[in-house]
């Protein structure tokens, strides 16, 4: 089981990001390259984990009780 390390704005942001880019293929119909990118941030998001942010070791998930 991960840990989260993505907090609540970090959270909204991803996903707003990944909407916008997997949109961008609605208007061209043509899933290209920002569709892919789009589907990266918006995984991240709802999962709350980024791999990314483990290999830096770096959070913006706030930790309970401290």
């Amino acid at each position: 089981m991960s840990i989260a390390n993505v907090g609540g704005v970090d959270r909204v942001v991803r996903i707003i990001i990944g909407l916008v880019l997997f949109g961008m293929t609605c208007f061209s119909n043509v899933i290209g390259l920002w569709g892919l990118l789009g589907v990266i941030p918006l995984i991240t998001g709802f999962m709350r984990f980024c791999p990314l942010y483990t290999l830096l070791g770096f959070s913006t998930c706030k930790r309970a009780g401290g």
